[in-house]
């Protein structure tokens, strides 16, 4: 799949699954269960051990029409590469890291950079970002979108951080491309309750819809 259709459906789904599975087992469970409620993407990171052998046996077990996978908290283009060897579709980082964005570039996989200010922003534009990551969400929220959104009407902005159901709305509003979402979606997993994650992949979906109905 190109950079561009990865590009496409993480934006037409607008949810992406932040996932700190334990095991792989249990990777490949939330992922089960995301996929079960509708969501198209997830993003491994790379605080959990051992992380690129999850995202490569979620590559194995998915298709890039069944799941899109990236890998996320990536600091450096060293980890950039191996992520993308081990089938990450994708490239998350919580900063901006210019050699990381380059080396997407090379490989044409999407990167999405992470961002504070309205200065970091930029310079995540300037250096070929393709999605900038607001982060942490919980800081700002939406109506920091909102006021980035004027001078950079441009910016394809995508919180993590602070994002669940019953603000999702909000951010979509904002004028997100997407959102982010780690424990408020997967929370279920540590007791084993991969139901409760795709009853509430479902509930994030439907609020996405009806923010973007709305906003037409």
């Amino acid at each position: 799949m190109g950079k561009q259709q990865v590009l496409e459906r993480i934006c037409e789904s607008g949810l992406v699954a932040v996932v700190r599975a334990e095991t792989g087992d249990q990777a490949k469970r939330i992922a089960e269960a995301c996929l079960a409620g509708g969501l198209q993407a997830i993003e491994v990171t790379y605080t959990v051990p051992g992380a690129h052998h999850i995202i490569e046996e979620l590559a194995k077990a998915y298709s890039a029409e069944e799941l899109i996978i990236g890998a996320g908290t990536v600091l450096d283009p060293e980890t950039a590469r191996i992520s993308v060897l081990s089938g990450a579709q994708y490239i998350v980082s919580p900063c901006l890291n210019a050699e990381t964005v380059r080396l997407g570039n090379r490989y044409q996989v999407p990167v999405m950079a992470g961002a504070m200010t309205i200065k970091e922003i930029v310079e995540c534009m300037e250096a070929g970002a393709d999605v900038i990551k607001l982060f942490p969400g919980e800081l700002f929220g939406p109506a920091m979108v909102k006021a980035v959104k004027g001078p950079l009407p441009q910016a394809p902005i995508m919180p993590t951080g602070g994002v669940n159901a019953g603000n999702v709305q909000d951010w979509i509003k904002a004028g997100c491309v997407a959102v982010g979402a780690g424990g408020s979606l997967t929370a279920g997993a540590k007791t084993g309750d991969y139901a409760a994650i795709t009853a509430t992949a479902r509930q994030f979906l439907a609020e996405i819809a009806k923010a973007r109905l709305a906003g037409r």
